[in-house]
């Protein structure tokens, strides 16, 4: 979902945390921010948002999508991104498939939202036909799968890590596409995982998908075990820039020093 973070605002006066940064937050940093306990009478999707804003300013603290949607890095890192978001949504929507037999999970299942095949069209696009031998998957990101295959097949985990992908690349994800057109001169190709044609309008598909999470009838210990999870779902994001950052920042840097 999904990936930096940033709060966009619904007209019903609701913001919605999604994953894309903000440019100008930089309390982060001098650790200004307060933790914020959701409100115990909040709906499931309200205390995942209340829930969450201190991993979510955490994770506006990484450089690696600023300065890549800034216009600082290259299609390359782009690149690199969308290799670790095949190995993250095989894992999510793998495990998914188990809640089809729970009653509740299977509202959350919509085959309008699957991402794997749009981001293999990508890979090939971005890498070439052998992007299979030509990716790199790093530590973090094999951690973060290995966290979502261990927990979503459970209701409430599944529903902390679908709402923080899923809500965020039908929001900020399309920031995202914008700015890889803008900066890098990119077109459709490699830009489908933001595309979701069986969506077109986004904010009623969010909104219904809000209601979901919201009906899906959570009792207390369901529902703090969700908000942890969506927590752990933000950290696990912030080292995943972290390691895109080291990666990919210092490879631009050293390639314009060496031409300065």
């Amino acid at each position: 979902m999904t990936i930096a973070t940033c709060t966009s605002a619904s007209s019903a006066g609701r913001s919605q945390t999604v994953l894309i940064p903000s440019f100008s937050d930089r309390a982060v940093h001098r650790g200004e921010f307060p933790p914020v306990s959701p409100r115990l009478d909040a709906t499931l999707s309200e205390q995942l948002r209340e829930g969450t804003q201190v991993e979510h300013r955490a994770v506006e603290s990484q450089p690696f999508v600023d300065e890549l949607l800034a216009g600082a890095l290259d299609v390359d890192a782009y690149a690199g991104l969308a290799a670790q978001q095949l190995e993250i949504y095989r894992a999510l929507e793998g495990a998914g498939v188990q809640l089809q037999e729970d009653p509740r999970g299977a509202n959350l299942l919509f085959t309008e939202l699957q991402r794997v095949p749009s981001i293999e069209r990508d890979l090939a696009h971005l890498y070439g036909h052998a992007w299979r031998d030509e990716i790199r998957i790093l530590p973090a990101t094999r951690t973060y799968a290995a966290r979502l295959r261990d927990v979503v097949d459970r209701l409430p985990e599944y529903a902390a890590h679908a709402y923080t992908r899923y809500l965020g690349d039908l929001s900020g994800g399309q920031i995202i596409k914008r700015m890889m057109r803008r900066h890098y001169g990119m077109g459709t190709d490699g830009l489908s995982f933001y595309d979701f044609p069986e969506i077109p309008k986004a904010k009623p598909f969010k909104d219904l998908y809000r209601e979901r999470l919201d009906g899906l009838g959570l009792d207390a210990v369901e529902t703090a075990r969700a908000v942890a999870e969506a927590q752990e779902a933000f950290r696990l994001n912030r080292a995943l820039f972290a390691e895109l950052g080291a990666i990919h920042i210092n490879r631009v840097r050293a390639a314009k020093e060496a031409v300065a």
